[in-house]
């Protein structure tokens, strides 16, 4: 299914003048209303291939119909996205889940819908079907030899496709761990895991950039290998400039100050990227914003005062994904109101009077500083979102839109109700 300028237009047809009110007080308001809606339109954020489905746990899975089963309908969900918020540009592939066949005629077909290649992302966490050697004990730490050329093998393999596709990066995750005492030797699992991606490392294109991403646990309980920010900003400096650490806001131990970790980051020039999601236990890969709203807006205030020091592209210079499961959501509605929370926070951010907030910091003023962060926090910047939308042809209200045209209803008329998608 593809939807078109005008389906949008008719759409945006009973919301102009109540939007066009709403937008006036905004930027009456506030004199730097066009800026931010200017910044918001630069601003996009990656799809990853494997959030087009429905997810699950360990106890069922919950199929909603019209999943992407092939990697061209997975696309063309991300082009339908984006035609509703115009800030969904990219997909962010997964190998083995999503190996494109014939590269050349993917790249063409995802260019004709406007749709890039964001990072590429590997995969040994799993065994696939006729894989020689297993994952059980570790991929890049196994302490059989064999084992760790087959992950570094895979992980170069993922970095091909991503030239041919046109990326730029490749996300590397590893669930390698222990779940009991004295299973592992630290010092060694580490050391394999280092050789490992200087490997990877070493068969990076020119242009390219390696994240790292970090989690405290799952699958393994008792350790991981790259389980917190610190191990991977360690393997990152090793490996040399082109590694970076990526943030999943999901892969932390509860009450952990995301926002200072993404500062210091940040500071040293590592910050490769986010996954976006959000949790109430753990890694739970709920909607953005859903449950830690305030959290989401002070990492972006950090992300903000951070890339204006150093004079960084706030659109280009990180990379910006979603990482989510849904199992009790449609994938798209739920995707459109992640894109909607990280574009709320970043608006809210930039609201923020630095100049003010450096004073009161400065004068050790609590209070001050307090009031000027929940100030910008509690400003309702949505009639700048949809004017950024609007402005770039896009839905005033993407889920509105989404339903009124039952988008889900026809991709299940088109694919089928028992249609599932790849992964996970």
């Amino acid at each position: 299914m593809r939807l078109t300028t005008t389906d949008i237009l008719e759409c945006n047809e009973d919301q102009l003048k109540q939007h066009g009110r709403a937008f006036d007080f905004f930027s009456s308001l506030h004199l730097n209303a066009e800026a931010i809606v200017e910044k918001i339109m630069l601003f996009q954020v990656a799809i990853p291939s494997w959030a087009l489905g429905n997810g699950g746990t360990r106890f069922g899975r919950f199929p909603g119909g019209g999943e992407p089963s092939r990697l061209e309908q997975k696309i063309e969900d991300i082009a339908l996205l984006n035609t509703l918020n115009r800030s969904s540009n990219a997909i962010s592939l997964h190998i083995p889940w999503d190996i494109p066949e014939r590269p050349d005629e993917i790249k063409s077909f995802a260019a004709e819908l406007g749709i890039r290649f964001d990072a590429m992302n590997s995969n040994t966490f799993q065994d696939q079907p006729g894989q020689e050697f297993s994952y059980k004990y570790g991929s890049l730490q196994h302490t059989d030899k064999a084992v760790r050329n087959q992950a570094i093998e895979h992980n170069i393999e993922v970095i091909r496709y991503g030239q041919e596709l046109g990326s730029d990066s490749i996300t590397v995750w590893l669930s390698d761990g222990s779940c009991f005492p004295g299973q592992l030797n630290f010092r060694k699992a580490f050391s394999n895991v280092l050789s490992g991606l200087k490997e990877i490392y070493s068969a990076l294109p020119p242009d390219w950039k390696m994240f790292v991403e970090y989690k405290p646990y799952e699958p393994n309980f008792y350790s991981t290998t790259v389980g917190d920010w610190g191990q991977s900003f360690l393997y990152a400096n090793k490996l040399g400039p082109k590694a970076y650490t990526l943030v999943d806001l999901g892969h932390h131990l509860p009450n952990t100050n995301i926002e200072q970790i993404v500062s210091l980051l940040l500071m040293e020039r590592k910050l490769g990227g986010f996954h976006f999601n959000d949790s109430k236990y753990g890694d739970d890969d709920l909607t953005v914003g859903s449950i830690k709203p305030y959290q989401l807006f002070l990492i972006f205030n950090e992300l903000v005062e951070g890339m204006d020091a150093q004079k960084m592209d706030h659109a280009k210079d990180l990379a910006w994904m979603i990482d989510a499961s849904h199992n009790v959501k449609d994938p798209l509605e739920d995707l459109l109101q992640s894109v909607e929370a990280i574009l709320i926070s970043y608006a809210q951010a930039l609201l923020v009077d630095r100049r003010s907030l450096d004073e009161a910091q400065q004068e050790n003023d609590v209070v001050r500083s307090q009031e000027i962060l929940q100030s910008a926090f509690r400003t309702d910047v949505r009639p700048l979102i949809a004017e950024a939308s609007l402005r770039a042809g896009g839905a005033l209200k993407p889920i509105d839109v989404f339903r009124k045209l039952k988008v889900r209803e026809q991709l299940i008329k088109e694919r089928g109700r028992v249609s599932v998608a790849s992964g996970l």
